[in-house]
Order: C-alpha cells, then structure tokens, then sequence
C-alpha cells in the first residue's frame, strides 16, 4: 500500500502486510474510539469492526475525529465508514448501530477480530465487552476516564489493578474482580479529574484523542509482537 512508505521506512513489508492481515473492532466513536479507529487504519489494519449506536451532534465537535458541521445529524457509524475509506477505499468494515447490551452482545461477532478495543464509557456495556473477549481469548485493551482532564501526558497503559486517580477505573476494578476477571490492560491518566459539580463529564479537544492514539499504537505494537 503506497500510503504507508513511510511506515515502511521504520518497520518492514512484512509487518506491514501482518498489520494488514488483522481485523480489529473498536467499540465506541467518540473523543476516545474516533480517534483510535482512524489511527489504525492509517496504520495499515486491513479489516475494521466499528461498533456505536449513536448520531453526531454539535456538543461532539469540540473533540470527537468525525464530528463536524458536515456530519452533524450522521449515525456515527456511517460518518465513521466513509472518513475511513477515504483513508482506504480497500478496507474492510462491519458496521454494527447499536449500543452494547445484554440482549444484542451476542449479535456482534467477536470471533472475526484479533483486537478488541473499548472505547465506550458505560461500565455496564464495558463489562459485557472485556466479559466476552476474555471468555472467547481475543486480546482486549480498554479505556479508562478520559473527561475532566487537560493533561494528555497523564495516559499510560497498565494493568487495571495498578491504576489510580480515576474513579471509571476503581469501579471497573471491583466489578471485574467479582466477574473473576483478575487482568486487564487499560488506557488510564494519572491526573486527578477536575471536579465540575455536573454528572455529564467536560472535555476538550487534546485530551481524549491522544487516549484514542495510545489505545492504536497498543494494539498495533501487539500486532508486531505475535
């Protein structure tokens, strides 16, 4: 693929064509999974699952890849399909519209992916996401807050058990110990969150993308290591 001369610049036509040859879902389109899902596909990732049961709206723009006047009033899936061929006209994509629960989980097939990326923010849609990529062994990575934040340098990956100062995290951590759920590999900010007094988190525009961004290059570094 001629787009990505410069990837092969530092990494060889081998790993490019083993990046091409995974398929990966990404769960969630917003500041966080827009972010990601675009940067693995100019990474090279042949085959996209994209999973959000949601339309773009004007409070989106301030962070969220797809979002702009253009998109606005969009399933987030469809603007997300046709930014990402533009990228790549040869890529692969299942769109799923929906938003992840007890009832539609099994209609997502989870079997078809080497990845699985959570890029959501409900706990309840995030336990049945890790629940079934663990019980089937796909390699998952989740992300933890990423609101209420304005130092993007704060992101590190490390196991769920080990995070701290984000209040996503600490329930996730009991709710996954009670699952028998013991490891997890997450996107987490050391930041302590800014409080607002609101139960609808803050945001801006440098924060969640480069969280979206850590969970890609994650991903594709444990693509080149299997």
């Amino acid at each position: 693929m001629e787009f990505l001369s410069r990837t092969e610049r530092m990494i060889s036509k081998e790993d490019i064509d083993k990046i091409n040859n995974k398929s990966v879902i990404v769960f969630g389109l917003g500041g966080v999974g827009g972010s990601c899902v675009e940067a693995l596909v100019r990474a090279g990732i042949g085959e996209i699952g994209i999973v959000d049961g949601d339309e773009y709206e004007i409070t989106n723009v301030n962070r969220q890849a797809f979002a702009t006047t253009k998109t606005l009033g969009m399933r987030k899936v469809d603007a997300c399909e046709e930014r990402l061929l533009e990228i790549n006209p040869n890529l692969k994509i299942k769109k799923y519209d929906l938003f992840v629960s007890g009832e539609n989980i099994r209609d997502i097939d989870f079997e078809s992916y080497d990845y699985v990326v959570d890029a959501i923010d409900t706990i309840t849609s995030k336990l049945l996401i890790i629940k079934e990529a663990c019980d089937r062994n796909i390699k998952i990575i989740s992300a933890m807050g990423a609101g209420n934040r304005l130092d993007p340098t704060k992101f590190q990956i490390i196991d769920i058990e080990k995070t701290k100062n984000d209040p996503v995290a600490r329930i996730m951590r009991k709710k996954l110990k009670d699952m028998g759920i013991k490891k997890l590999k997450v996107v987490c900010s050391n930041e302590l969150p800014i409080k607002t007094g609101d139960r609808t988190p803050g945001s801006i525009s440098f924060v969640p993308p480069v969280c979206g961004m850590v969970l890609a290059s994650q991903v594709i570094r444990d693509i080149l290591r299997s």
